[in-house]
């Protein structure tokens, strides 16, 4: 009975730890304290904090496990707090940034009215227009959503490669990735399949600064290049497509008439790649299940199980084909091709 207590004290209070993790964070003192251990008030200091204010809340980040504390108020960086540091590979600190900071932070207090009043969206309840319409607006916000797309691009890019390593792509010549950001998931395809030409189809806004796009960073300009255009409109032909993260924004209808915008586009016998937090199983704990509230706070779309993506591609004149896993991870590939 106490374990169980505990346990539902313990989502109970799962907001003060991600709050306390996005001060950290936001103030700059996993970076204040990258390089060695220092004492509270040298890093208050530095940062132009309240010195005891600063040491309570080192403190309490070093009861997450995420910094190390030592005699004297002296702390330092632990391993898990690495992943909070800005040119860390495998970096979380845009996904800090953005998951808890004001903007999306503000869209949860929405959450029962929408289940009441059956409409969801919350960004439009809190700020008066979706989400893309108020990364354009407000720059600040762009930037911290760009850098978590960016901090999330790592891990989900392995596990897309992972997932579709054992697909036949000799017959591949151009992919394409809509909606594919700066391009990091296009360029872990095109660094295994060497005969690759990638494309990236994006928002203007999103490609204008070439010095974050991934393709040149990593040596791949030659083989990709970067195309600014509206997905509802039109794509680039392609032999193959990826969407990665990018149909969950979106409600049912309107994932078909992006489906069916790639199709028109599509080579005969293409092929399109759904990667996605897939729906398990009833009463199978899964990501994607609480994945799905976030989206139904942050816009119009959903998680959905592999058999609704593949509803979703059949409504859009594409046969669904299967479903593909990466060894270990969250996202799955859900393949269809051109009918």
């Amino acid at each position: 009975m106490a374990d169980t207590q505990n346990q539902v004290l313990d989502l109970i209070f799962g907001r003060w730890r991600s709050q306390i993790l996005y001060a950290g964070v936001k103030l700059g003192v996993f970076e204040a304290l990258r390089e060695r251990s220092r004492e509270a008030a040298d890093v208050a200091q530095e940062l132009g904090l309240d010195a005891p204010l600063c040491y309570r809340l080192l403190r309490a980040l070093a009861s997450l496990g995420l910094l190390d504390e030592a005699a004297g108020r002296t702390f330092s960086v632990a391993e898990a707090g690495r992943y909070l540091l800005a040119d860390h590979p495998q970096t979380l600190r845009g996904v800090a940034l953005l998951e808890e900071g004001p903007e999306h932070y503000a869209l949860w207090r929405h959450l029962p009215a929408m289940i009441r009043d059956g409409a969801q969206n919350a960004f439009v309840r809190e700020f008066g227009r979706m989400a893309f319409e108020h990364a354009v607006a407000d720059a600040g916000y762009a930037r911290v959503f760009d850098e978590a797309m960016s901090s999330y691009s790592s891990a989900q890019t392995t596990q897309a490669v992972q997932a579709l390593a054992g697909c036949d792509f000799s017959t591949v010549a151009r992919l394409c990735d809509v909606g594919g950001g700066h391009g990091h998931l296009i360029c872990g395809f095109l660094a295994r399949y060497l005969q690759l030409e990638g494309v990236v189809l994006e928002r203007p806004e999103v490609i204008a600064d070439r010095s974050r796009l991934w393709a040149d960073k990593l040596g791949l300009g030659g083989r990709c290049r970067y195309v600014a255009g509206d997905m509802f409109s039109e794509v680039p032909t392609a032999d193959a497509y990826v969407m990665k993260l990018i149909l969950h924004d979106w409600d049912d209808d309107e994932c078909v008439r992006i489906l069916r915008t790639i199709h028109r586009s599509a080579t005969p016998g293409a092929r399109v790649f759904v990667v996605e937090h897939l729906v398990t199983d009833p009463g199978v704990p899964h990501f994607a299940k609480l994945f799905d509230i976030h989206m139904m706070c942050w816009g119009s779309g959903r998680e959905r199980t592999a058999a609704e993506y593949g509803a979703l591609l059949e409504a859009a004149g594409w046969a669904y084909r299967e479903t593909h896993y990466p060894p270990a991870g969250l996202m799955g590939v859900v393949e269809g091709v051109r009918a």
